[in-house]
Parts: structure tokens; C-alpha cells; sequence
């Protein structure tokens, strides 16, 4: 089965639940969230002073990767109607070599280490970039089989993907095609704000083992504090509500306290309220 993760026991309500619902499309809870973002705006200004390369997407993508491991359920993915999760954390987005309308696309997952921090992952995420625009990384994986696909007939793709999303839902998928594969991670993330966009819904999909994507707004002000639109989506199933809007609390602890992204992200943090 999956090599990267390990199946769950879970209770007799969530397994009626996905036996109800057993696609996550069918389970998508989605969430608008407006967090207070000022404490972070200060952090990352004080940053870059010293290190030009910081970015509000690294951090982002820091506290992500907090909320994961202080909330393990949120790493969880269900497939053929059992429980698994993750075995590590990594986070995925979707790069454009440059900001044009038809320019090419390439997926990219940003694996994490219990040891990362903001810098280090900084740092991971900085070379991925620089790689993929000096193409001194050739494509390869999940992102060289769709251009080879992507161009054959319909009589011909059409049925090799359903074999392929068979053997996903049998988590049997060649490492040729789940290797940096946005929808083989832990979330995916989308940074909208660049386009001077609010956080949006954006739907999730039943092939793979990603179970959460959040779109990250424009960063704005509003009188003296600074603020970010989140747009959450996330399968319901893998944990109840009450977990999901303790983790978005733990979200907006972080950005409250951002030197906590200067830890590494397996230390537990404690909310005090």
C-alpha cells in the first residue's frame, strides 16, 4: 500500500461517516479566515534586514508546516474508505517559471524535516526556485509525466488515467508519478496574495493524499494592524470540527508570537489562554 504513510484505527461514527460520504469532494469544509497578521509584518521586516531572502511565503509556509506536527490529525488522508497518515510533512504549491499568462506551470513539494525552522526552510524552498528558473533541475516525476501524457489523443490518455487513479485509490501509483505530486502531500498551498487576491475557496480532489488546501490572501492594512485572508478547505473527515478550529486558533497564536517560526517545527507549542 502506501509507502509513506501508515493506516489509522478510527471510531465506529467516522468510519459511518466516510461510509456516507466516501469521497472527499462529498466532505469539503471550507472556511474564510481573517488573521491578524501584524505581529508577523513586524517580524518579517526586522528579518530582512538581515537576510534580503525571507519572505512572508516562507514564513507561511513555516507555520503550516507547526500546525501539521502540533496537529497530527490534520495529516491524515483518506482513500478506498480507510484511514492513513502521513509518515512525514511536506507542503505543496504550484510555481510559474515567470508571470505570464501561458507560461509553463511545474508542481513542486517542499518535504519537511523535524528539524526545519524558518531559515531552513527558507533555504529549501529559495534553491527549489533558482533550480526550476536557471532549469538546472531537470523536470522529472509527477511533472515530466504530464507533458508526456498531456499530448497524447483522448482514446489513448483517457483510459491510462483511469488505470492511474486506480491504482491510487490502491495506493499502488508508480513513485515515477506521485514524486512531486501537489496531490501526494501533506497540504497544498496556493499564494494568491502575490496577485493582490483575497483567500478564496479552492476545492480539493479525490485523487491522491492531500486533504487540506489553503489559498493565501494579500496582505493589507487596515487602520494601525495588518490582516490576511486564509481560504481553508479542508476533508472533514479526517478530524472534527472542534480539532479543525482549535488548529486555526493555533494558526493565529503563531502569527501572534512569530519567533516561534525560529524554532523547529517538531517543538510543541503551547497555547496560553
Amino acid at each position: 500500500m502506501f509507502k509513506n504513510a501508515k493506516r489509522c484505527k478510527i471510531n465506529e461514527m467516522s468510519q459511518i461517516l466516510i461510509d456516507l460520504k466516501p469521497k472527499r469532494y462529498q466532505s469539503e469544509l471550507f472556511i474564510n479566515q481573517k488573521m491578524d497578521v501584524t505581529e508577523l509584518v513586524k517580524f518579517i521586516k526586522e528579518k530582512k534586514k538581515k537576510d534580503k531572502d525571507i519572505t512572508y511565503f516562507h514564513a507561511f509556509m513555516t507555520l503550516f508546516g507547526k500546525v501539521i506536527y502540533n496537529r497530527p490529525l490534520l495529516n491524515r488522508f483518506i482513500t478506498n474508505r480507510h484511514v492513513y497518515e502521513h509518515n512525514d510533512i511536506s507542503l505543496s504549491y504550484v510555481m510559474k517559471v515567470s508571470l505570464e499568462d501561458f507560461e509553463d506551470e511545474i508542481m513542486v513539494v517542499i518535504k519537511l524535516d523535524n528539524n526545519d525552522d524558518l531559515y531552513s526552510i527558507s533555504k529549501k524552498i529559495k534553491t527549489k526556485v533558482d533550480n526550476i528558473r536557471n532549469k538546472s533541475e531537470k523536470t522529472s516525476g509527477a511533472n515530466s509525466a504530464i507533458k508526456f501524457f498531456g499530448i497524447l489523443p483522448n482514446l489513448i490518455r483517457v483510459p491510462i488515467i483511469s488505470i492511474f487513479k486506480w491504482l491510487d485509490k490502491h495506493g499502488m501509483l508508480p513513485e515515477d508519478l506521485s514524486k512531486d505530486n501537489i496531490y501526494y502531500s501533506s497540504m497544498l498551498i496556493s499564494n494568491i496574495g502575490t496577485l493582490h487576491c483575497n483567500g478564496i475557496y479552492h476545492n480539493v480532489t479525490d485523487f491522491g493524499t492531500c486533504s487540506g488546501i489553503v489559498t493565501i490572501g494579500e496582505i493589507h492594512e487596515e487602520g494601525n494592524k495588518y490582516y490576511c485572508d486564509f481560504g481553508i478547505t479542508i476533508d472533514e473527515r479526517i478530524a472534527d470540527g472542534f480539532y479543525l478550529i482549535k488548529s486555526i486558533h493555533l494558526m493565529q497564536y503563531i502569527l501572534n508570537n512569530p519567533k516561534l517560526l525560529e524554532d523547529k517545527i517538531k517543538e510543541k507549542v503551547e497555547i496560553n489562554e
